[in-house]
């Protein structure tokens, strides 16, 4: 075995001294990057159309992050392929930290099971969460003029029209799979017709295309108060203080429909641990103040930030085995 010498005088300890302070040199320069971060502007990329949850979170966080880290945030709808498009993008994006995703249940927890055999990246894996934004319950829609008066009635109104009434939602999303349990639930047959996003579906449901459906009450929750749309259910666990008339999913004998959509912040895997946790520290800041609270509450999103980045993964991960199950137990075919 070749001996070295203990005062670094032999050419392995030159070697090595070198070695090491060339990684020294790789790890400063990699932390002095990250500690100035954003250096130019932020692309936050939302995997869905505008108007849904996703958008409007994007909207509210952007200019706040523009105060509080001096540069740009622009958000980035690409919507398309129930969110895997948009989802690419940053997995192939640069890790610097300057685009990131806007995901939710469905782009980071449900579509890596969904089109396991086709997409080109894993979102566990190629992606970093930051932390989650939000958690939002779903609501059982249909626009005013929809027969049905109550949760009895629609469903006694639906078993009397097997495959005649429809439903619409992104294919594979989290709604989608909440009416695939409901309807299996409640004996119903309906037809799915998949749209892109949140304000595709809205259009055709207060068209009257599209008979009823689930969608997160962010979105919703405005158009029943405006008398445009009824609920029947929501998914919560406690009926919605702006909708106390609205029955949960367990009052009305469905305690397994609880889904929910949760949104947040998503980096390519490779960026810095530095420049993941300034964006969560500034994520945390900027939330904490009234101005944003206040457009959270007006847009009905409630704020929900993980204790860590690390707990955000975590969740990812573990949210990405129970609709795993979901997606296998109703053989969901997404493409």
């Amino acid at each position: 075995m070749r001996k070295y010498c203990k005062f670094g005088k032999c050419g392995g300890c030159v070697v090595l001294a070198g070695a090491l302070l060339l990684m020294q040199g790789v790890v400063h320069s990699a932390d002095s990057k990250a500690k100035s971060w954003p250096t130019k502007t932020v692309r936050m990329v939302v995997p869905f159309a505008p108007g849904g949850a996703n958008d409007l979170i994007a909207r509210i966080l952007a200019p706040a992050l523009y105060e509080e880290l001096g540069q740009a945030f622009v958000v980035d709808n690409r919507a398309g392929a129930s969110g895997n498009l948009g989802t690419e993008i940053v997995v192939g994006a640069q890790p610097d930290g300057h685009t990131l995703l806007v995901g939710n249940v469905s782009t980071n927890a449900i579509n890596p099971t969904g089109f396991a055999s086709i997409l080109k990246y894993n979102a566990v894996k190629d992606l970093t969460g930051v932390t989650i934004l939000s958690t939002i319950p779903n609501l059982l829609v249909a626009r005013t003029a929809f027969p049905p008066k109550d949760f009895k009635e629609l469903i006694a109104y639906a078993k009397a029209r097997p495959g005649q009434l429809n439903y619409s939602n992104p294919i594979g999303a989290y709604s989608h799979l909440d009416m695939l349990r409901f309807m299996s639930q409640a004996g119903i047959t309906m037809l799915h017709v998949p749209t892109k996003g949140a304000g595709d579906t809205i259009t055709a449901v207060l068209g009257g295309e599209i008979h009823f459906y689930f969608t997160n009450a962010a979105t919703a929750t405005p158009y029943v108060l405006g008398g445009r749309m009824k609920a029947y259910a929501t998914t919560a666990k406690e009926r919605l203080t702006e909708l106390n008339t609205v029955p949960t999913t367990a009052e009305v004998g469905f305690p397994d429909i609880r889904g929910h959509i949760w949104i947040g912040l998503f980096l390519p895997a490779a960026t810095p641990r530095a420049t993941v946790d300034k964006l969560y520290a500034a994520t945390v800041k900027v939330t904490e103040r009234p101005q944003t609270r206040d457009l959270f509450a007006k847009a009905r999103i409630p704020v929900a930030l993980s204790q860590s980045p690390a707990a955000f993964q975590k969740y990812v991960v573990e949210e990405t085995a129970l609709w795993a199950k979901v997606i296998k137990e109703h053989d969901v075919k997404y493409y």
